[in-house]
């Protein structure tokens, strides 16, 4: 990686800002409840930067979105249950601001000492965040000496937190750098990127089509195998010609499909059997069939015995594996056997020193509650950022980072 991180800097004495991403799991959408985090993942992987900085008499002053507010009105996503958990974890005082900027950050700020640290509130509760807004990155910038961004999982976007304000800080002569997560995230993820070593399998899965096919269109240059599972499969079935009873399918990305079909030829290998139902209650019963088989009133909600089988046999010998998305609906037990055995499959790949890469979002998660992730090469904590950058797009939250 040719990016200064935060051990090429001097932060001693300096008022720090740190784009984390805390965009964590809550306990409720109720504002009225009594909110909780849930699921500590990313503020734990934030923890390394937060450590290196604060060992070094660093103040920082952290600022992350939080889900999907619509406005300020939306307190359900205020920072306050985040920045308690990441008090608890610190075993320190982590002070909760209410605002993005304003007077009260001004003169919160101002008053810090070295080793004192500030949660602002959820970026996105300022309208400037998304539109990149010249004026709040201005405002953020005033608040600081030097920006890293630790947040790899908000680096595909071009907001004021991820962009903006590493600009404005570089405008006034400090620093921007990546964190430790973010470097961990771009030396593990560069291996799919610049060189991969060959044999690559890439594993595709997940409800659309339509999210993936820049994706699918690059690993078909790259990879020596794309295999196909989950609802996305069922498109490419039914671009086949196949009858996929109430399946998921894609119909506006059926042409997509066939072209990429035709194109990427024998390194796309398509599920044989799937696992149906008419629907994932517990009543409804499923059964094993071949792709040409599934019952008109049924859907596919699985890969089948065979298909894992498959994917088995077109896995041994691989170098690198790349794996973006669940085989099926594996929040449901009876559906979640061919994510679980692709984990399983992948972990023991990795114990004999395949590099295995877990992209984010429901992947990371299928790895996590098969007790699976660490033992895979590297969990990313991107979603959207993770296939962006395999895509080999340029990311604006890394691009406007100081250069070694």
């Amino acid at each position: 990686m040719n990016k200064k991180t935060i051990s090429d800097i001097d932060v001693s004495g300096k008022k720090v800002l740190v784009r984390v991403d805390f965009n964590v799991p809550l306990s409720s959408k109720d504002p009225n409840a009594t909110i909780t985090v849930t699921d500590d993942t990313r503020i734990e992987a934030a923890l390394p930067t937060l450590n290196h900085l604060l060992e070094r008499e660093a103040a920082l002053i952290l600022c992350s979105h939080l889900g999907r507010p619509k406005s300020a009105a939306d307190r359900q996503y205020a920072m306050d249950p985040v920045a308690r958990r990441l008090g608890e974890i610190l075993g320190r005082l982590v002070t909760k601001l209410d605002e993005v900027v304003g007077q009260s950050v001004t003169t919160a700020v101002q008053a810090m000492k070295p080793g004192d640290m500030i949660v602002l509130e959820n970026t996105r509760f300022h309208p400037g965040e998304t539109k990149n807004d010249p004026e709040l990155s201005r405002q953020l910038s005033a608040l600081a000496d030097v920006y890293v961004n630790d947040a790899f999982g908000s680096a595909h976007r071009a907001h004021a937190t991820t962009e903006g304000v590493a600009r404005a800080i570089q405008a006034k002569g400090g620093p921007a750098v990546a964190g430790f997560l973010m470097e961990k995230e771009l030396a593990a993820l560069s291996v799919a990127v610049d060189a991969p070593p060959h044999p690559y399998v890439a594993i595709m899965g997940g409800a659309k089509i339509s999210d993936k096919i820049q994706l699918i269109e690059h690993l078909a240059q790259v990879a020596d195998k794309i295999l196909i599972g989950g609802g996305m499969a069922n498109t490419f079935l039914k671009a086949k010609g196949h009858e996929v009873g109430q399946s998921l399918v894609e119909e506006e990305a059926l042409p997509e499909a066939r072209r990429l079909l035709d194109t990427a030829g024998d390194k796309l290998v398509l599920p044989v059997d799937v696992v149906v139902a008419a629907s994932t209650d517990d009543a409804s019963p499923c059964q094993n069939v071949p792709v040409g088989q599934i019952p008109a009133g049924e859907k596919a909600l699985d890969i089948g015995l065979v298909t894992i089988q498959h994917f088995h046999n077109a896995l041994q010998g691989a170098r690198l594996v790349v794996w973006n998305g669940p085989m099926g609906v594996f929040e449901v037990t009876r559906f979640a056997s061919g994510t679980n055995a692709l984990a399983m499959l992948l972990a023991g790949l990795a114990d004999q020193g395949t590099q295995v890469i877990v992209g984010g979002g429901d992947s990371a998660a299928a790895v996590a509650q098969a007790g699976l992730a660490g033992r895979m090469t590297h969990v990313s904590t991107g979603g959207g950022a993770t296939l962006e950058f395999l895509e080999g797009q340029t990311l604006p939250g890394i691009a406007v980072l100081d250069d070694k």
